[in-house]
């Protein structure tokens, strides 16, 4: 019975859309950085809101201690989220921090590590990968 495009669904996407302008426009904290928002996740019954948020932090700042400060914010934001959105409930809203950018990049560094470790295993075993059917008749 779920639909193509159900309505948490459409109810997650509008938050994110007009927290990202509540976060761009109406708070001011030198602490906070850039923040991205990169996904909300909305319960059934539409009265929490995980909100998933990455960080461009400067200087001294971490992601810690970017997402206490947005966290400290949290009140304010749905009180002006609720003004935004037509809805019976404005949701309660949880900032958590997206760690899946670092970790794909981790990721993607691992490999790229693994593949300049066999060529090199490669070239000191005397093989060269520039005719890979050498070998095969």
């Amino acid at each position: 019975m779920s639909k193509e495009f159900s309505r948490t669904q459409r109810v997650a996407q509008q938050l994110q859309k007009e927290l990202a302008m509540i976060l761009q426009r109406e708070v001011r904290d030198s602490r906070l950085g850039m923040v991205t928002i990169s996904d909300v996740e909305v319960s059934r019954d539409l009265a929490y809101a995980k909100v998933f948020v990455t960080f461009l932090c400067v200087g001294e700042q971490t992601p810690e201690s970017c997402l206490t400060a947005l966290r400290e914010h949290e009140v304010h934001i749905r009180m002006m989220l609720g003004k935004r959105i037509r809805l019976r409930l404005t949701p309660e809203i949880r900032f958590h921090y997206d760690n899946t950018l670092v970790e794909g990049m981790r990721m993607s560094n691992l490999v790229s590590e693994v593949i300049s470790e066999d060529k090199r295993k490669q070239k000191d075993a005397g093989r060269e990968d520039s005719n890979p059917e050498e070998g095969t008749a």
